[in-house]
């Protein structure tokens, strides 16, 4: 007989969440392992005595997490997939018949908060893995990756040195005659990013007629994305974002997420938010301290860090000496550890030449955009005059010149350990540990953009995408104890129930009594 189900809607008589959600239920299992009581206090100071209520700080905190851990890029998203779950009303406290808060509820109170607040968030989490044996912070590797902010190309405008070029040269020439005293005085540092200003936009527009205005589609074709620059343009809709491009994507204004896993069982021991036009090495002292500070105040300490080359600088390496930490990171791609030709005297600081010629050091200078500080060594055009290795040497020079980075040694001395068979376990670790955290955290953490604009406000959201992985290393290493306690308990019983089986085969074979109580299911 065919059956039909027919539909009438009716009040319930009695109905209760925590009887519908089972006990294997994620959000359940969260619920237990999370204790956020400690926010009440903390969150007291941001609010007066008067006035509606605001949204429970807890509930706040629960929201933000389900976002990140359901991979919801909007706040009004996640109300309405939290409307529709029963588990997540659940973790919330919340009833099927109370109105969830409004969605701009949560972005308001977001940037109430202060980032403090988060980071402590972040480091009690990380404390509760720390004390389960999840993180032994003797290893840290460390990577980055472009985070899409919440800005268009569109809304990229040119910066605006000086609104009258005539104004400016006038101001130069009344500076240099001492004509008027009422007028600002130029300083040299401001005359120099004004120049580079100018040179920058010349280059950008070069070719096009004086005076044209361009048409859409022109604009489009000369301005994006081929010729802004951080230098030249700025978004209006968030100023502290940065142009950035990765070899094979679009160009697009982004945020940089720097972040430190521990290498025992993948935990994030730090993450922070940084501009996109920063390099990796720029980055690295700070996130190493953090990373320190976050570690030392469970008491554990940091040995060996494993980054990429894109980490690799003098003051980087630097900072490792520094804190007596043992680094693993290939040198950048212009580091020689040794000159073809050439040998290195160290006690007179110059260089001797196959054919027995000194380069005496000259000076230190700047090199790559004032970036680095490189020691000058050079012959003298009398000894490369009647060389017979002129023409492949130096060509139409008159002089050979060397030029090396004062961190040298420090470059030398990360070259000497990184051709050790250690070196390559380690290579192989890192990109084996950072890496698929960071695509977990892009792909399934809703870590790929950012809903909020402004590097504290952006920061927030990596530290609460950060919590959300850890936790879900939690949870996943608790149910694993469980699994294990299991299977040792029926280890157990098994080879208990072995040991009473032989024990009557035994007695049988004897002819005693085989009649033992058994109590296993044999």
């Amino acid at each position: 007989m065919q059956g039909k189900k027919n539909y009438t809607e009716q009040l319930f008589k009695s109905f209760q969440l925590s009887q519908r959600v089972p006990e294997d239920n994620f959000y359940r299992r969260l619920k237990d392992l999370l204790n956020l009581q400690w926010l009440y206090s903390e969150t007291k100071n941001y609010y007066g005595t008067e006035g509606q209520q605001s949204i429970d700080p807890v509930v706040f905190f629960k929201l933000i997490l389900i976002g990140y851990l359901e991979n919801l890029g909007s706040d009004r998203r996640i109300i309405n997939t939290v409307s529709m779950r029963l588990d997540m009303l659940f973790f919330i406290g919340y009833d099927i018949d109370e109105a969830l808060p409004w969605h701009s509820t949560l972005s308001r109170t977001r940037q109430l908060y202060g980032e403090a607040l988060f980071k402590k968030l972040f480091k009690q989490v990380l404390k509760q893995c720390i004390d389960k044996g999840m993180v032994t912070g003797r290893r840290q590797a460390m990577d980055s990756a472009p985070v899409k902010a919440n800005a268009s190309m569109d809304s990229l405008k040119e910066k605006e040195v000086l609104e009258d070029g005539d104004d400016y040269t006038d101001e130069l020439q009344d500076n240099d005659e001492e004509k008027s005293s009422n007028r600002k005085t130029v300083s040299p540092d401001r005359k120099k990013s004004v120049d580079q200003h100018h040179n920058w936009k010349a280059k950008a527009y070069k070719g096009m007629p004086k005076g044209k205005s361009l048409t859409k589609e022109e604009s489009e074709d000369h301005v994006r994305p081929r010729f802004v620059s951080n230098h030249t343009h700025y978004s209006s809709t968030d100023p502290e974002a940065r142009i950035s491009v990765k070899p094979g994507k679009p160009r697009q204004l982004n945020y940089l997420a720097q972040v430190s896993v521990d290498t025992a069982h993948h935990v994030i021991t730090q993450i922070q938010s940084d501009y996109a036009n920063k390099k990796d090495s720029q980055c690295l002292p700070s996130q190493l301290k953090n990373t320190i500070t976050n570690l030392k105040e469970e008491g554990l300490q940091i040995e060996e860090v494993l980054a990429d080359a894109g980490y690799s600088s003098g003051e980087a390496l630097q900072a490792l000496v520094d804190n007596d930490i043992e680094g693993y990171i290939p040198n950048f791609g212009q580091y020689k550890n040794s000159r073809e030709g050439f040998s290195y005297d160290k006690e007179n600081d110059r260089y001797i030449c196959s054919q027995g010629k000194y380069l005496e050091f000259k000076k230190i200078g700047q090199s790559h955009g004032d970036l680095y500080k490189m020691r000058s060594y050079r012959s003298s055009s009398k000894d490369c005059g009647q060389c017979p290795l002129r023409s492949k040497c130096i060509s139409k020079s008159n002089f050979k010149k060397i030029e090396d980075t004062i961190d040298k040694p420090l470059y030398d001395q990360m070259y000497a350990r990184l051709q050790t068979p250690k070196a390559k376990r380690m290579k192989k670790l890192r990109s084996s540990t950072v890496e698929p955290v960071l695509g977990t955290l892009v792909n399934y953490l809703n870590m790929r953009r950012v809903n909020t604009r402004g590097i504290r406000q952006v920061n927030k959201c990596m530290l609460m995408a950060a919590v959300a992985y850890n936790l879900k290393k939690l949870m996943k290493w608790e149910q694993r104890k469980v699994q294990i306690a299991v299977m040792a308990m029926k280890k157990g019983k098994e080879s208990l129930c072995f040991y009473f089986l032989r024990l009557r085969q035994s007695l049988a074979a004897n002819n005693a009594n085989p009649h033992i109580p058994f109590f296993c299911n044999y």
